[in-house]
């Protein structure tokens, strides 16, 4: 349970990435150190090995010493004196033994030292052995008990006119490389220790603003659940995690208006249905029981035929919009001539554009113009377009249709004086469910879906349909279709 939560799990991996880090860090650099340090230790004694032996083979070589042995027990304190250029801290020793492995002399012979050499060992014959043919080569060793601590030694034969003496071997304390490579380590931890604390002092921060909006965001989306719509999320910055803030309170904003539209749908379902049925009901019932006189019966049963008609229509919208829904709609492309589906529109809206006493403009850049599109389908469209313009055209008003050729497009518009659409409800018009006249008093049939179903129409053919519009000034719909090249 500590670790469920996305901002735990990601400083436990942020913690353990840098451990690992440092630590693979600390033996790389431990190496380096180990090496580089073992390698000056090597040319050191390399130095002084090769130096030692230069000097025992000429002093011995101008002595007037037949025997090795001899010479150094006669010159033994000559030596110490010879040797005078070691300067190390007393932690580099030079040991001289002969061909049996005994040790003849040592630069340093103080028990409380480091380097102290115990004279009383000798050395066996595979070391010496060892020492003559391959050497030492900065190895550690105690040379079987002789050094008091483990030293890196580095052994050279001494050899004078060809014929081997003695061996020479030069020392120094192992544990101060150990000891100078554990304090840089340690340096490293210490460095890494502070580093780690501060990234995470940093990460714990730089997350918590992150993981914020995110809780943020999870409360909000339990508001919705349990149906309290107007939650939002702060926004704050403009980073990615404010603009995933930003997307949200775009998608909770589109779900309160698709609420609001949903019970707007509903209450004009609801009265759309109940105004005819109500009608329906009434007039049937009076007719039956006689209150309505038999030579006015066919009159109200027009009125029953046309509230019965509205109904259809009400369902057949309905039924529509499960169909596209569902695509199940299936559209035949075929050329027709748009100019005359046009007219035919217009024809079918004269006595209401009459009524209106509406200046009625036609304009087709020419009398033919062959669309290619499902021709049902656009008749809804336009059929659409044109009588929701005439609806809210103003008494007197300008209505306009032109169909103009634009390259390989065909683009119809249709122009109206009159209400318009307010600018803030310019971006919802083709939502389902809309209606920009919300008190009902032009459009008191529509139920906000012709738009929608429109829309829905012209992206099945690849095509486009917009509005621009003016409150209380004008409208214009426009839609393009694909022109017949053939």
């Amino acid at each position: 349970m500590l670790f469920k939560s996305v901002f735990a799990r990601y400083m436990l991996a942020f913690v353990v990435i840098i451990l690992i880090s440092f630590s693979i860090l600390s033996m790389i650099v431990a190496n380096q150190v180990m090496d580089y340090s073992t390698q000056i230790k090597d040319d050191e004694l390399s130095r002084i090995a090769n130096k030692s032996e230069d000097m025992i083979s000429v002093a011995y070589k101008n002595s007037e010493h037949s025997n090795f042995t001899d010479f150094v027990n006669a010159e033994y304190m000559m030596l110490y004196g010879a040797f005078e250029f070691i300067d190390s801290g007393d932690e580099t020793n030079v040991v001289l033994a002969d061909i049996n492995g005994k040790i003849l002399w040592c630069t340093q012979l103080d028990p409380n030292k480091e380097t102290y050499v115990d004279r009383n060992k000798k050395l066996s014959e595979h070391t010496i052995e060892k020492a003559l043919s391959s050497g030492f080569g900065t190895e550690e060793t105690t040379l079987e008990g002789v050094l008091k601590h483990p030293c890196y030694v580095k052994s050279l034969e001494i050899n004078v006119d060809g014929e081997v003496q003695g061996v020479l071997f030069v020392t120094t304390i192992s544990s101060n490389v150990y000891n100078f490579v554990m304090s840089t380590v340690k340096t490293i931890v210490m460095s890494c220790m502070w580093v780690m604390c501060g990234a995470i002092i940093a990460s714990y921060f730089i997350s918590e603003k992150i993981v914020h909006p995110i809780r943020q965001m999870s409360q909000a989306a339990r508001e919705f659940a349990v149906g309290k719509l107007d939650a939002r999320v702060p926004v704050q910055g403009n980073d990615e995690v404010s603009e995933l803030a930003m997307a949200f309170n775009n998608m909770a904003s589109s779900l309160e208006r698709n609420e609001e539209t949903r019970r707007s749908f509903l209450a004009n379902v609801s009265h759309d249905m109940r105004t005819p049925m109500t009608t329906i009901g009434g007039f049937i019932d009076a007719i039956l029981d006689g209150t309505i006189p038999q030579d006015q019966q066919e009159h109200y049963l027009k009125i029953v035929s046309s509230e019965i008609k509205r109904l259809s229509r009400l369902v057949s919208t309905l039924l529509d919009i499960s169909k596209i829904q569902a695509g199940e709609r299936k559209f035949t492309m075929e050329p027709f001539d748009i100019c005359e589906l046009s007219r035919q529109i217009i024809i079918s809206l004269e006595q209401r554009i009459t009524d209106k006493n509406l200046d009625v403009e036609f304009e087709c850049d020419e009398d033919r113009m062959i669309a290619v599109a499902d021709r049902d389908a656009i008749y809804q469209v336009l059929y659409n377009i044109c009588d929701n313009g005439v609806k809210f055209s103003s008494e007197g008003g300008k209505y306009k249709i032109s169909i103009k050729d634009s390259d390989k497009k065909i683009i119809v518009s249709v122009y109206n004086e009159g209400t318009g659409i307010p600018k803030e409800d310019l971006p919802y018009v083709f939502d389902r469910f809309y209606k920009s006249d919300k008190s009902r008093g032009l459009d008191k049939t529509g139920v906000g879906l012709g738009m929608y179903i429109s829309r829905t129409i012209m992206e099945a053919h690849g095509e486009n349909i917009t509005v621009r519009s003016k409150q209380d000034e004008f409208c214009e719909f426009s839609i393009t279709l694909k022109k017949n090249m053939t």
